[in-house]
């Protein structure tokens, strides 16, 4: 008797192929996209499991915690100078649980598409997304995916959650800033707004302005590493500098001052914000922090972040101050002062 041969399975076509929504219908399409792109980018022994969840070893540690964040990117244009949706999703989901001074662990990522979509695109940005959770040894460990007929999405938006081991004794808030606390900030504002809004609306600068997008983890495992008692951590993202500064000083009930001068902005990003009609202040940044720390311990944590290479152009810019109004102050460049206020609307939205 004649051998059955296994019926014969086009491969996925990553060149001009599209995505439809039978690779959302949770059948023989769905299982091929699956295994063909993103397990091929993504895999790993937890992730080939091949289950609803996956089953994950936590280090051990006498009163350590978890600490799990999730967010959603619907960042546009998908594709931008020094990054895409795919990198953007694994750093800003790692930096939201590095915030609170834990170690992430693992992700999850949840993916929409929208019916019509690129095989080649998607394939790079899971690509891209790999490399960055790789780069970070944070790896994807499971997901979901799903199909939205055409017009009725924007290409590929990504949902992924960060689980990571929040260290006994490591207790970091808002809450806990107080008067005379040192401000610091890891680095130069608004890279990210400026190099997502030049692409989107075809704008070209002398010098040109990249993406600063990239997982903080190591940069504040150095920094709690200095003993140095820290009071919180922000990554300045959708809102910018104002916004998070504004939220620290909301929730710790204290006022702050900032001194213009120190805080570093590239001259193409302030050219660009200047054509814009923004504020630098208010633009998203995706690979900065903003630490509140002891004042007496502020020179040793700023040796501490410029030794790393995420930063080096670390500043202190400011001071936690009494205020009973819980006011952000700018001391200018011209020797007056301005309130720094958080906007009511985003002036970039789709910006993460």
């Amino acid at each position: 008797m004649a051998e059955v041969k296994r019926a014969y399975v086009r491969p996925l076509d990553l060149k001009t192929g599209r995505v439809d929504l039978t690779h959302g219908a949770g059948g023989r399409a769905m299982v091929q996209l699956v295994r063909e792109l993103f397990a091929r980018h993504l895999g790993n022994e937890y992730l080939g499991q091949g289950n609803d969840g996956a089953v994950l070893p936590l280090p051990a540690g006498e009163g350590a915690r978890l600490v799990m964040s999730t967010d959603s990117h619907v960042v546009s244009p998908l594709e931008f100078a020094g990054g895409d949706i795919g990198c953007l999703s694994v750093h800003g989901t790692i930096n939201d649980v590095a915030m609170m001074g834990a170690t992430p662990l693992y992700l999850a990522a949840g993916f929409i598409l929208e019916e019509g979509f690129a095989l080649a695109e998607l394939d790079r940005i899971v690509e891209s997304m790999a490399d960055a959770a790789r780069a970070a040894r944070v790896p994807v460990v499971t997901g979901d995916t799903k199909v939205v007929q055409r017009g009725k999405g924007d290409g590929v938006f990504i949902t992924t959650t960060g689980v990571g081991v929040l260290a006994a004794g490591v207790v970091l808030g808002g809450e806990r800033a107080r008067a005379g606390d040192a401000v610091l900030l890891s680095g130069t504002i608004g890279d990210h707004g400026v190099a997502v809004m030049s692409r989107r609306e075809n704008l070209s600068f002398d010098a040109p302005v990249s993406s600063d997008t990239a997982a903080l983890h190591e940069l504040v495992a150095a920094m709690l590493a200095t003993g140095a008692e820290l009071r919180c951590l922000r990554d300045p993202t959708r809102g910018g500098l104002a916004a998070t500064l504004n939220e620290i000083a909301h929730q710790s009930g204290v006022g702050m001052m900032l001194r213009e001068k120190a805080i570093p902005v590239r001259p193409a990003v302030a050219a660009a914000c200047e054509l814009l009609g923004l504020d630098p202040l208010d633009v998203a940044n995706e690979g900065k922090l903003v630490a509140v720390c002891a004042a007496a311990d502020a020179d040793r944590l700023l040796a501490a972040m410029r030794a790393h290479p995420l930063g080096r152009e670390a500043v202190r810019i400011g001071e936690m101050i009494a205020d009973n109004h819980h006011f952000v102050q700018l001391e200018t460049a011209f020797g007056g002062r301005r309130i720094v206020d958080w906007l009511a609307s985003d002036p970039l939205p789709r910006i993460c």
